[in-house]
């Protein structure tokens, strides 16, 4: 893990509030000279603190206004069945995040669809089919109480 100091941290939160943001402007807003923020820039994502840039489209303007919260458990936990269940729920397209969980259920994921029915078809045609899966319990989620893509960055 890299130490982060203020400068650091000013950065990446400017760069997680606009990822598209030109080197001048974030040098400008984090009181550095270009160069400076530009090294920097590059250190962060050299040290793979700064993964990726992306773009973040609203669900709903697109078609899929729902999201559904899914939990999956598996009918056995042996690291080939965990395998083979992430390798094929990864290549369900509307499954958004899939976490290995501890307690009650193996998997929670996080499917977006259209609406009751686009789920149904999700459900009968791709979840209750991928490998090991012994039950499905699904919560469609009302509204979004809080929703953020900036992680707080710890000073320490």
């Amino acid at each position: 893990m890299l130490l982060l100091d203020r400068t650091d941290r000013a950065i990446l939160h400017e760069l997680q509030l606009d990822g598209r943001i030109s080197n001048v402007k974030l040098a400008e807003r984090v009181n550095l000279s270009e160069s400076a923020c530009l090294r920097r820039v590059k250190l962060l994502e050299e040290t793979g603190v700064v993964e990726g840039y992306m773009m973040l489209i609203n669900q709903a303007a697109v078609g899929l206004p729902g999201n559904v919260f899914v939990e999956i458990t598996l009918n056995r936990q042996q690291r080939e069945d965990l395998d083979a269940f992430e390798a094929s729920a990864s290549l369900v397209p509307e499954v958004m995040e899939c976490y290995l969980m501890s307690g009650d259920y193996d998997y929670l994921l996080r499917v977006v669809v259209a609406d009751a029915s686009d789920y149904e078809r999700i459900h009968h045609e791709q979840l209750t089919t991928l490998p090991g899966v012994a039950r499905v319990r699904s919560s469609f989620a009302l509204r979004a109480v809080k929703e953020k893509t900036e992680l707080p960055i710890p000073s320490k």
